[in-house]
């Protein structure tokens, strides 16, 4: 098992990261811009089959991904320094649903969740803006990828951008600062913090999730931490 994660996140996330797996941590340059040149939800897609990475993810990262035996497929899209060139892998994919800014998706994803109902959000960042539950429970920081979740009839709950840190723009996104593993989400920062910290705790333990909360801070987006792997 790999845990991907930004090399920009705190160090203290990264020190309780370490103690649950084997952790990656992520850093690009000249590929995409700056504030998320690092993020694995920008580089790294995970449908129920494989795991879809983009072709100019740098060599060392696939190397890594070899040598720990986790299979892999590139995509044919590389990812661009603006949006939403910088967005073809950002989507979110759960056990009967595809949820992206459909007309940028990365065509191998596609195509690899073709008997998935596509679901079109005006919002290319869709992973960094949503965060998937079971059941088709869903939180998110947009307002239009609310809205047509709502119009689905799934139970979603809409939380504010405000204090969530994502160093060289005004705010983060919700999404960005989460990750899953089995019953576990694990988040980079701690909702005593965060405004919609007690909406989003009630929200998550309702459906028996544990929350580990990685330091004592604001949120901050990291584009998502990415666990990889059989276990």
């Amino acid at each position: 098992m790999l845990i991907i994660a930004d090399k920009k996140i705190p160090e203290e996330a990264k020190c309780k990261l370490q103690k649950f797996e084997k952790l990656v941590l992520l850093e690009t340059s000249g590929i995409t811009e700056e504030s998320i040149s690092g993020h694995p939800d920008i580089y790294f897609c995970k449908t129920q089959n494989r795991l879809i990475v983009a072709p100019n993810l740098p060599e060392d990262y696939k190397s890594i991904l070899t040598t720990n035996n986790i299979l892999f497929s590139e995509g044919k899209t590389h990812v661009g320094l603006k949006y939403p060139e910088a967005a073809h892998y950002n989507a979110v994919i759960t056990d009967n649903y595809l949820i992206h800014r459909t007309d940028i998706t990365e065509p191998e994803i596609l195509n690899d969740c073709n008997d998935l109902s596509k679901i079109h959000v005006g919002q290319g960042f869709t992973r960094c803006s949503l965060l998937a539950l079971k059941a088709n429970n869903f939180i998110t920081s947009d307002e239009g990828i609310y809205k047509t979740l709502i119009s689905f009839g799934f139970k979603t709950l809409l939380v504010t951008t405000e204090n969530i840190i994502l160093p060289g723009h005004r705010y983060g996104l919700f999404g960005g600062t989460c990750g899953i593993y089995k019953d576990k989400i694990f988040i980079i920062g701690s909702l005593a913090n965060y405004k919609d910290g007690n909406k989003v705790r009630i929200f998550m333990e309702l459906l028996n999730y544990k929350i580990i909360e990685l330091y004592d801070g604001p949120l901050f987006d990291g584009g998502s931490i990415c666990f990889i792997g059989n276990r």
